[in-house]
């Protein structure tokens, strides 16, 4: 059985910082490109970041040099280092999983960003 599992969600005031983590199971996890994802209600998914299973990193503008995307293959976990948190990061953050035709998600974490 295939889980993904993130932690780390938080409130948090703006200016701070967060880490996510997805920890990943039932997959050969260095095959995968693992992506971070956040929602707001009533709003599309927005894809945050992206790691590939060679470990190419790409951003959404709206986070790029405030947002790192780093994984540990040998935990199977991707992590999110999240500085300089602003209001407008408020979401629920989700993982996903993508090989070929296979993509798996997660159930996702709430970051809050408020004073």
């Amino acid at each position: 059985q295939v889980q993904l599992v993130e932690s780390g969600g938080d409130l948090v005031q703006p200016g701070g910082s967060l880490r996510l983590s997805c920890s990943a199971s039932g997959i050969t996890f260095w095959l995968y490109d693992i992506g971070w994802n956040r929602q707001v209600p009533g709003k599309q998914r927005e894809l945050v970041a992206v790691i590939t299973s060679t470990g190419d990193t790409n951003y959404a503008d709206s986070v790029r040099g405030r947002f790192t995307i780093s994984r540990d293959n040998a935990k199977n976990t991707v992590y999110l280092q999240m500085n300089s948190l602003k209001p407008e990061d408020t979401a629920v953050y989700f993982c996903d999983a993508h090989y070929h035709a296979y993509n798996y998600w997660g159930q996702g974490t709430q970051v809050t960003v408020s004073s």
